[in-house]
């Protein structure tokens, strides 16, 4: 065995990740100085061209200053156009850096928190990256440049520069005021769109439960009224940004008025020239156009640092995957010591103090009423949850601490709701890698479904849509089992396999159940019916989360069938069981 290198945590591939852009940010402000240098090229030419080629009417000055506008203005464009080219490629960067790590915690959120399936991280991720290779960005790059501007103002004549400065801090302080006023309203509407947007998912998922029970106009009302919400704080916020936009504007139209006034009343009294007079409105308005414009853009600015300070909390959440040694492979003993698991916000714990162990090549019926625990066991047994106290141990490996994308190939998992992924069947068998295609074949023969699978239009090839939409219950849940069995696993947990399944169907998985046993595979599967458990070496019956009977099949059956377990939480899943066969 050697040691696996241990991969980077979430939180410090962001960090490392914002580092590594650092040069790019670097060469930007570079960019961003050398531009507004670059914008001085405007106003000089009109202070050289009244103030020398008009008086000297030097046709030769003239062609000269033009030539070298045009080189600085050809320079400028095309620092903008390398500017605005890394801004993207910094976008693009990061999105493949991080996306992977987002959507991971994403996934981790909604297994190890119970937190609703959301994709919002990479929704935060799209608005950061927007942002940063978007236009709202490069007001904020300009901004800081605004002294320079103000200091060669300043050289064309003090008062001049002192309107300048006096406005220039006037606009600050109403984009200081924006942010201000417009922040914790921007941030409630971003939370109630998020929410909206979470409740109009999940009434998408579930279109067929909504639209055979009449269901459509009291969801649509619930969305209304968050979507309303969000309406009302994102209009409050436009408003006062509108109104402080708009005074930011009178008083931009005011000061270049004032620099006018102040300049011809200056070249009446012969302290300024007038190309002088001209220069200093161009250098005013140049000067003052990135704070405007940031006021204008603030809403995008405010935005992307919600998403990344969201993006930033949910990557911080996200358990580190990967670490600890390379294990060997697992022969399939499993045992539980004083296992108990409490899912987050509930109030008592799910399961209390299990017990139990299986050697390799067992296979154990896990039965009991409706929510005795039956699925969280299983979800624990195959390392998705993390008990609070106690442990699961696979050949006296803890699976909570193992290694998830280790552990997955010794384990097939059918949970009791089937999902299958957009792709081919064969790509869905083969847990969506490239996949043997005799693996995928072995699997599905295994699983009883590879004449199924050669009736679909295009065999293996068939594409089943997103979620396995172009297929039925029953045939997704054999999909499902051929998956779970695809490779070599040691440990095979079902949880109602044979729930969607037929006649034939449950046949087929009482078949592979026995063929699993004979190659020594530990399996673990939760039925009612009869037909699929008296194949089972070891029952365990659950109540209320706890082991109320644990031994070998006929013991358990026997105790199950006597007098003294009528109307038992036990016998009574199993006649549930029977029922839902006999319909």
């Amino acid at each position: 065995m050697t040691a696996a290198r241990a991969p980077e945590p979430p939180i410090q591939r962001l960090a490392s990740a914002m580092r590594a852009c650092r040069t790019g940010f670097l060469f930007v402000v570079v960019f961003s100085f050398a531009i507004n240098l670059l914008m001085l090229t405007a106003p000089l030419y009109m202070l050289q061209v009244f103030d020398r080629v008009i008086t000297s009417r030097s046709t030769d000055t003239l062609v000269f200053l033009t030539i070298l506008a045009v080189a600085a203005f050809l320079t400028l464009g095309a620092l903008e156009a390398v500017r605005n080219h890394v801004m993207v490629r910094i976008g693009v960067w990061l999105d493949r850096r991080l996306g992977g790590a987002i959507l991971t915690g994403n996934i981790a959120a909604t297994l190890k928190r119970g937190a609703p399936p959301s994709v919002q991280g990479l929704r935060d991720l799209s608005t950061f990256r927007t942002f940063l290779a978007g236009p709202a960005m490069f007001p904020i790059l300009d901004a800081p440049w605004t002294p320079i501007f103000i200091a060669v103002i300043f050289l064309l004549h003090p008062l001049v520069g002192w309107i300048a400065l006096a406005g220039a801090g006037l606009l600050f302080a109403i984009a200081l005021i924006n942010e201000i006023a417009t922040r914790k309203l921007l941030a409630l509407s971003s939370n109630a769109s998020i929410r909206a947007l979470g409740q109009a998912e999940t009434a998408v998922r579930n279109a067929d439960v909504i639209e055979a029970m009449g269901m459509m106009p009291n969801l649509i009302r619930r969305w209304d009224r968050l979507n309303d919400e969000m309406l009302s704080l994102q209009a409050r916020a436009s408003l006062r940004s509108g109104r402080l936009t708009a005074m930011a504007k009178f008083l931009r139209l005011c000061l270049q008025v004032a620099i006018l006034g102040a300049g011809a009343w200056l070249v009446l009294q012969g302290e300024m020239t007038p190309g002088a007079m001209i220069a200093g409105a161009i250098l005013v308005g140049r000067a003052l156009a990135p704070v405007d414009q940031a006021i204008n853009s603030w809403k995008s600015a405010i935005a992307a640092r919600q998403a990344y300070r969201r993006m930033k909390q949910q990557i911080a959440a996200t358990p580190p995957r990967g670490a600890g040694m390379a294990l060997p492979v697992p022969k399939g003993a499993l045992s539980a010591r004083k296992l108990s698991y409490i899912h987050p916000g509930a109030p008592e714990p799910t399961l209390r103090n299990l017990n139990f162990e299986l050697t390799a090549g067992d296979t154990m019926g896990l039965i009991g009423p409706t929510a005795a625990g039956k699925t969280t066991l299983a979800r624990v047994l195959v390392g998705n949850l993390q008990p609070q106290a106690g442990f699961v141990r696979l050949d006296g490996a803890d699976v909570a601490q193992w290694d998830p994308d280790a552990l997955g190939q010794f384990v097939g998992y059918l949970p009791q709701d089937v999902e299958l992924f957009g792709g081919t069947v064969q790509e869905n068998i083969a847990r969506m890698g490239e996949g043997d295609p005799n693996a995928v074949i072995a699997a599905a023969k295994l699983a009883g479904v590879h004449d199924m699978i050669l009736g679909l239009p295009n065999g293996y090839d068939t594409p089943i849509g997103e979620g396995g939409a172009a297929l039925s219950g029953g045939q997704r849940q054999r999909i499902g089992l051929a998956r779970a069995l695809y490779g070599e696993p040691k440990l095979v947990v079902l949880d109602e396999p044979n729930a969607s399944l037929d006649q034939p169907g449950e046949q087929a998985l009482v078949e592979a159940i026995a063929a699993l046993k004979r190659r020594g595979v530990t399996i673990v599967v939760i039925a009612h019916r009869p037909n699929v458990l008296r194949f089972t070496d070891k029952i365990l019956v659950l109540r209320n989360g706890a082991v109320q009977m644990f031994g070998p099949r006929d013991e358990i059956v026997a105790q199950l069938t006597g007098p003294a377990a009528d109307n038992s939480p036990a016998q009574e899943s199993q006649e549930k069981g029977a029922a839902r066969g006999r319909q």
